[in-house]
């Protein structure tokens, strides 16, 4: 009966020990930044798990200097979505900032909605380096014109 008891225990634990989400929808984080981003944070807007990919977390990122010609102040504050590797955002995120848990905007959804839908077809895939080498290509494709890169 004790070793019934004792297995009984141990299977208990074993739920009770396991590591809850990290990433949880609505957290913001500061991450990694570039140096002139400094007050930069990014926002989970979704999670999902695809069976290739394994855990995709969508973020927005806020606070930026990323130079944009077409914009009226020469570069854009703002990136609404970015499908990125939970190994990546791992890598780049350095503390919770907030956990308010506010859902994601309709500007983010439209983002992610357009991101599925090409995912779906093939077309999309996720970035699987860290956040601020996602910005700095983003950047770096806007100056060129080159929105296929």
């Amino acid at each position: 009966m004790k070793l019934y008891t004792l297995i009984a225990v141990l299977f208990l634990l074993s739920f009770s020990c396991t590591e809850k989400d990290k990433y949880i929808v609505g957290q913001e984080w500061q991450y990694k930044t570039r140096p002139t981003e400094k007050s930069s944070i990014l926002k989970i807007l979704k999670i999902e798990e695809y069976p290739k990919t394994g855990k995709v977390i969508h973020i927005s990122i806020s606070g930026l200097k990323m130079k944009n010609p077409a914009s009226p102040k020469g570069f854009a504050e703002y990136i609404s979505h970015i499908p990125i590797s939970e190994e990546a955002l791992g890598k780049s995120v350095t503390s919770l900032k907030n956990e308010t848990l506010k859902k994601p905007d309709s500007l983010e959804l439209d983002g992610y909605s357009y991101w599925k839908k090409e995912f779906d077809k093939g077309n999309a895939g996720i970035f699987t380096v860290p956040v601020s080498e996602v910005i700095n290509s983003m950047e770096k494709s806007i100056i060129a014109g080159d929105y296929t890169q």
